[in-house]
């Protein structure tokens, strides 16, 4: 394997067409120069939008959303850097502590951010009593809440999520696991917000929710289709490439093509396809129309 797919365990296309003006909704970047936040739990090595185009013209995809880690706080200096080296291509996900000045949000803003993350299960900024003041505090940019947090704590936090003046993404699944489908109340709740048209979910992370720590895994056919079926018009993809919990050797690094081909799999036909990969991003990030 070349260093260019350093980050992945395949090298071959997926076996399944992508759509034009395909996005891959949930990427990182990881550069040295920007200092881990203290007690971070993930410190991967580098891997930078250069190595991301290689994989992403391999993949057939040509956008691509960057979120701010775990690793660096609130710092999104790393992700700026990484969304701006891609060209207009890109748009971003920050993480922010509420500190931030109205200009500073106002020229992410312009640079192509276009929501906010709150990571409750390893970050190390943001606590569940920031959700509202945060989410009122990007409301007036149009912007988005991403949560990821344990499966309990979010069915704790019910329909106060419902109340929100902002729309919410659920990342990874909503962290359910396959055996919880169904019937955890958190996943009732993920499903009801899609179905109400609050809140979007990313069919990111199958390998970190399932059991077998891989894609490929039957169980999370039931699970993946579930939100597809709630709403496909709230569903989008997202590799998490470069795969920091491979990297920490906590997990085999999944091959991102076959995560696609998965994906094709869940959707059962092209159309759905566009929908997630293409149709649905445009309208959660504003990215242009394709040509």
């Amino acid at each position: 394997m070349t260093a260019t797919f350093a980050f992945s365990a395949g090298s071959a296309p997926p076996a399944v067409a992508m759509p034009p003006g395909a996005c891959d909704c949930h990427i990182h970047v990881y550069d040295a120069r920007c200092p881990a936040a203290p007690g971070a739990a993930l410190r991967p090595p580098d891997a930078d939008a250069g190595q991301y185009r290689a994989l992403q013209r391999l993949l057939g995809m040509q956008r691509a959303v960057l979120v701010t880690p775990s690793t660096y706080g609130a710092d999104n200096r790393c992700m700026l850097a990484g969304m701006a080296a891609m060209a207009g291509q890109a748009r971003g996900v920050a993480v922010i502590d509420g500190t931030e000045t109205d200009a500073e949000l106002e020229t992410m803003h312009a640079a192509g951010v276009r929501g906010i993350r709150l990571n409750l299960s390893l970050g190390v900024t943001g606590s569940p009593e920031q959700i509202e003041p945060l989410a009122r505090r990007v409301a007036p940019l149009g912007w988005h809440m991403q949560l990821l947090m344990p499966p309990d704590q979010l069915a704790a936090l019910g329909d106060s999520l419902a109340r929100l003046p902002v729309p919410l993404v659920f990342d990874h699944m909503a962290r359910i696991a396959p055996a919880q489908a169904f019937r955890h109340p958190a996943h009732a709740l993920a499903l009801r917000l899609m179905r109400d048209g609050k809140a979007w979910v990313k069919l990111s992370g199958g390998y970190l929710v399932s059991a077998l720590h891989s894609v490929d895994d039957p169980a999370l056919d039931r699970l993946a289709r579930g939100y597809i079926e709630a709403s496909a018009a709230r569903v989008v993809w997202g590799s998490d490439w470069p795969h920091a919990t491979a990297s920490a050797g906590l997990q085999p690094m999944p091959d991102d093509a076959r995560q696609l081909e998965r994906l094709a799999e869940w959707a059962g036909d092209a159309a759905t396809l566009r929908a997630i990969l293409t149709d649905n991003p445009r309208a959660l990030y504003g990215f242009p129309p394709c040509d």
